[in-house]
C-alpha cells in the first residue's frame, strides 16, 4: 500500500504564488515585455494565478497563454497510444517577449523541452524562463527552474500529485511512496 505525504496545502500555495510573483517582478525590474504561458493542465491555472498576483502588486495585466505540449513530447507513445490533444491558446505575439513557462512539477525536464519546442512554433521569444511549483529532481535533460516553489528529494518511482482548486476543487500537493 502506498503512503501519502502532504507537501503543500492551500495556504502554502498562496505564499508560493506570492513569492514567485515578487521574484519575477524583482528579476525583471517590473513587467515590461513579460508574458506567462502555462503548460496544460495545472500549469495553466498556476500561470493565471501568478498573473493575478502580479496585477495586485504592480497594477499591470500581463499577457497569459496556455499551451498543450502532448504532440511535442518525445515519450508520448509511452504515455498513451492516442494522447489527448487540447488547443493551445497564446493570444499575443511571443516574438521578442520574455516568456515565463509555468508548470506544476519539474521532473526529468522532458515536458519543458517539449514546451520550448512548441513555443517556438508561435515565434521567437527574446528569453524563456521557467516557473514551477515543485522541483522533484531526477533530471534527464539540463533544464532548471528560474522560479520554484518547493524542492523535494524523491525516489524515481514516487508520484507527486498536484491538485488545484480550479480543476480539482482544492489546492493540495501530496507525494505517494511505496
Amino acid at each position: 500500500m502506498k503512503k501519502q505525504k502532504t507537501l503543500l496545502n492551500e495556504s502554502d500555495f498562496k505564499r508560493i504564488i506570492t513569492r514567485i510573483s515578487h521574484e519575477i517582478i524583482e528579476k525583471h525590474r517590473g513587467t515590461k515585455n513579460l508574458a506567462l504561458v502555462g503548460i496544460q493542465t495545472r500549469g495553466d491555472f498556476l500561470a493565471k494565478r501568478i498573473a493575478d498576483q502580479i496585477k495586485q502588486i504592480e497594477n499591470v495585466t500581463l499577457p497569459v497563454g496556455s499551451m498543450d505540449i502532448n504532440m511535442y513530447r518525445d515519450d508520448w507513445t509511452k504515455i498513451s497510444r492516442q494522447p489527448t490533444v487540447r488547443p493551445s491558446n497564446i493570444p499575443f505575439s511571443v516574438d521578442d517577449m520574455d516568456i515565463i513557462l509555468v508548470d506544476d512539477v519539474l521532473f526529468t525536464g522532458r515536458t519543458i523541452r517539449a514546451a520550448m519546442g512548441a513555443l517556438m512554433d508561435f515565434g521567437r521569444p527574446s528569453r524563456i524562463e521557467l516557473a514551477i511549483l515543485i522541483d522533484r529532481g531526477h533530471r534527464e535533460l539540463p533544464i532548471q527552474a528560474d522560479y520554484k516553489g518547493l524542492s523535494i528529494n524523491t525516489e524515481h518511482e514516487d508520484m507527486i500529485n498536484v491538485l488545484v482548486a480550479e480543476h480539482d476543487q482544492q489546492d493540495l500537493v501530496y507525494m505517494e511512496q511505496d
